[in-house]
């Protein structure tokens, strides 16, 4: 396949517009494994893994072998806070809380990445701790054990930017323009910012060499492949297990476009919205609704194409399975029109969002003594 058509089927730039038409194709040319053959050996089988959204992996065995043994390991995430909670920041969340709870002996880290939303946004670091104290009582609402996490901001944390400089021997210019393609100087360093993020878990102040998974959305693997490297070139240095990685599928926004954007709010359901706002979300969503109800009576609609069974139930909000295949063949065979199904999800979803904004309300207080617990002084 050429390059020029390679690149129209599939880009992946952690801080820009990215796309995968096929997903056998990504694991084949970038040696992502399929985590389908593992779902049974998981202690639970989460939605998410039930329904093919996680998709791949590097090397999740260790974690699943530290499980099964009662060993300790590491599970590793973060955010660029750079806006609220959006349903992006809610899968990557619910994914990190997943691995959290999998084990008694799984711990938690969370990146708070001020410095990447610097380099990448121009966010000063006092507006995104505003923003992070925010994201943070999100990830405690969604279900994340404080008692076993540790929470963090990049700028803060000495042991990630030691990391950071030590990697930079390790890499030239040209590597890193080959692996991210041209981008400015600074989000070339906020990747190593990350590789550290990644591997801190690992050094002696957290009890030394352990498995460590990173989940991740297709569009941030060459993360972790960069770390991968960095993890082998150094692993003499400092016994550095490989981190583990797994991968789930990138969402649509509610427009029916490939990524979520700032640029078009009505694409974006934020967890912080008022209900009423999630709503005229919801109901002006894009769907696989045919032209009029006549024809979809006689053809069935494309649920595939729907971000309101797709996006919105499959990924984020209907835990049934039954109901939601119920749902996708009442669309499918023509029996369920567009207008109701929107109005069933908006049921769903609006009482999940009501639970959640409570829940969230009360968190302010440990969001701020996670963050504040590692400041320097």
């Amino acid at each position: 396949m050429s390059r020029e058509k390679n690149e129209e089927e599939m880009r992946l730039d952690p801080w820009g517009v990215s796309f995968v038409k096929d997903y056998n194709r990504l694991m084949e040319e970038f040696g992502i494994k399929s985590i389908k053959p593992l779902v049974d050996i998981f202690p639970q089988a989460h939605r998410l893994l039930r329904r093919g959204i996680i998709f791949g992996h590097r090397d999740v065995e260790i974690i699943l072998d530290a499980i099964k043994k009662g060993e300790e390991y590491a599970v590793m995430s973060g955010i660029k806070p750079s806006g609220d909670f959006h349903l992006g920041s809610k899968l990557t969340a619910e994914e990190l809380i997943f691995f959290q709870k999998l084990s008694p002996k799984a711990m938690a880290f969370y990146a708070i990445a001020d410095l990447e939303a610097y380099a990448d946004n121009k966010i000063p670091l006092s507006e995104s701790y505003k923003i992070a104290v925010s994201n943070v009582m999100d990830l405690l609402a969604l279900g994340l054990d404080p008692k076993r996490v540790y929470v963090y901001k990049q700028s803060e944390e000495i042991r990630v930017l030691r990391l950071a400089f030590i990697f930079s021997r390790g890499v030239t210019y040209n590597m890193m323009e080959a692996i991210y393609g041209e981008k400015p100087f600074g989000l070339y360093f906020s990747a190593l910012v990350q590789a550290g993020d990644i591997l801190m878990p690992q050094l002696e102040d957290f009890g030394g060499p352990k498995p460590t998974v990173v989940p991740v959305g297709a569009d941030q693997d060459p993360h972790i492949r960069l770390t991968r490297d960095l993890a082998r070139k150094y692993q003499q240095d400092f016994g550095f297990v490989i981190p583990a990685a797994t991968f789930h599928k990138l969402m649509r926004d509610l427009t029916g476009q490939l990524k979520m954007s700032k640029r078009n709010p009505m694409g974006m359901l934020v967890l912080t919205d008022p209900i009423d706002v999630t709503r005229e979300k919801v109901m002006n969503a894009f769907t696989g609704g045919r032209a009029t109800a006549e024809e979809q009576r006689r053809l069935g609609g494309e649920p595939e194409k729907c971000a309101i069974f797709y996006e919105l139930l499959t990924v984020h909000f209907l835990e049934d399975d039954q109901r939601l295949e119920k749902i996708y063949w009442e669309c499918k065979t023509g029996e369920r029109l567009c207008g109701e199904c929107k109005k069933e999800a908006w049921s769903i979803i609006k009482e999940w969002l009501i639970k959640h904004q409570e829940k969230r309300e009360k968190m302010k207080d440990l969001a701020i003594t996670l963050l504040e617990q590692h400041t320097l002084t």
